[in-house]
């Protein structure tokens, strides 16, 4: 039979006939001369090679049936960003492996400390995403709002003072934002919920005026000079000149819902704002003294935009985070409006914070993990991440050397990490803090 059908198939190939019609009529040529069970199992198996052939052509598959119906070539696909709930992220392209974290913390030469050197209990700190009630000025003084009272701790002393507290005979008022002037370390800002901002020397411990303005809470406060710009849950923001009697100098007005961002640029030139409307809007400082709308605005963001940080390394460079229906951290070119990159981080974004002798930003985060996260910037690799509070990460603000970064979290602890280097190479000190940099031993409170 096997000689049969050879010579079926070189008699066919000698007069052209087609490799399909040498196999059909080898086949014919077989079952010609066989009988019984061997006519029947060619039969079969001709009819199983019909019925791949027409499975085949059904389902649109080629290769003859050799080609998988099921196959697992694809990553899951990226969670939807659009949903305003979404707290809970099954899977997420951004999660990086524990491999590729060691391999991006070879980029660092320093050694960064995964516990923090020191604790401080901070009772009655506000769980709320939209405030801003953190700051550390050039004088290595650390300001904090807890409810309604604003505390000064000295970090090089460690004392701890009362500067002021709301007494308008309710619980309901409370201090909703703190910035320190920008250079010399003696005037603060004070933001409330009645919506007055106050400004107070804290040397005299003195009250200087009350400045109002705002319907609403002053949630966010940025200084420029002798100009304190304010931003209210009323959407608007007011720029006060703390040198007149009629302070209000300006309005800005862009925003649709609360403002709970600010920040002026380092050379004092460009002021980016952050809403809860998801929007972040540029504006030019030769406008404040008026009522002018923004340069531009970016639309990008699928939730709150409270995270601000501009880059101490490149002009124009800003970042920004957006809260949990987007996880991202964007970075834009705030002259031209451009867009330069952004990443999933895989949770809500609360604080942003650039490194000044390194080409990094630090940023916190809430649910799941209440981390924080050090990037290597332009490439994004995660260097480090930073675990301990057990909530999430509302406020960051760095030391005077630029060293140490302090967080507050709901979990009413305020946690300081000697995240960021010198820049030389030498070894760290404790982040301009007293007590020679030795780890505590146990937490400190705030009050």
């Amino acid at each position: 039979m096997d000689m049969q059908i050879s010579q079926a198939r070189l008699n066919n190939s000698v007069i052209g006939t087609s490799p399909e019609d040498a196999d059909a009529n080898a086949t014919n040529i077989a079952g010609s001369n066989l009988d019984g069970d061997d006519a029947d199992t060619m039969d079969s198996v001709a009819s199983t090679a019909s019925f791949k052939n027409a499975l085949s052509t059904a389902l649109d598959i080629e290769g003859g049936g050799q080609t998988r119906i099921l196959s697992f070539k694809d990553k899951a696909p990226a969670p939807k960003g659009d949903t305003v709930n979404n707290l809970k992220v099954l899977y997420s392209g951004a999660c990086e492996s524990s491999k590729s974290l060691a391999a991006a913390s070879k980029m660092v030469a320093r050694s960064i400390p995964s516990a923090p050197s020191r604790i401080l209990d901070a009772p009655d700190l506000l769980d709320d995403y939209y405030l801003n009630l953190l700051h550390w000025n050039d004088k290595n003084c650390l300001a904090v709002a807890l409810s309604q009272t604003v505390y000064l701790w000295d970090a090089a002393s460690g004392d701890i003072q009362e500067l002021c507290t709301l007494d308008d005979g309710t619980s309901e008022h409370y201090i909703s934002s703190v910035k320190w002037v920008q250079e010399g370390g003696q005037h603060l800002a004070i933001g409330t919920s009645t919506g007055a901002t106050q400004l107070w020397d804290v040397n005299a411990q003195k009250q200087l005026r009350s400045m109002d303005g705002h319907d609403e809470r002053v949630g966010a406060l940025s200084w420029n000079g002798h100009l304190c710009t304010s931003g209210s849950r009323d959407s608007t923001i007011v720029h006060h000149d703390v040198r007149v009697a009629r302070h209000a100098v300006g309005f800005s007005r862009g925003h649709t819902q609360e403002v709970c961002g600010l920040e002026w640029s380092p050379c004092g030139s460009t002021l980016a704002s952050g809403g809860n409307d998801n929007k972040l809007c540029i504006w030019d400082a030769g406008t404040a003294a008026g009522s002018a709308g923004p340069r531009w605005e970016g639309t990008e963001h699928q939730a709150a935009v409270k995270a601000l940080a501009w880059s101490p390394h490149e002009r124009n460079l800003l970042a920004t985070g957006g809260g949990t229906a987007d996880r991202c951290i964007k970075f834009w070119n705030a002259g031209t409006g451009n867009l330069l990159n952004s990443i999933d981080t895989g949770s809500q974004v609360c604080a942003l914070q650039w490194n000044r002798h390194e080409r990094e930003i630090l940023s916190s985060h809430g649910f799941a993990q209440n981390q924080l996260c050090l990037w290597k910037y332009p490439t994004m690799a995660k260097v480090k991440e930073l675990r301990g509070h057990t909530s999430r990460v509302l406020h960051m603000s760095q030391s005077p050397d630029g060293q140490c970064v302090v967080s507050a979290a709901a979990d009413e602890t305020l946690r300081f990490w000697n995240v960021f280097g010198d820049g030389k190479g030498k070894k760290r000190q404790a982040g301009g803090m007293g007590g020679k940099g030795k780890k505590l031993s146990k937490t400190m409170h705030i009050r």
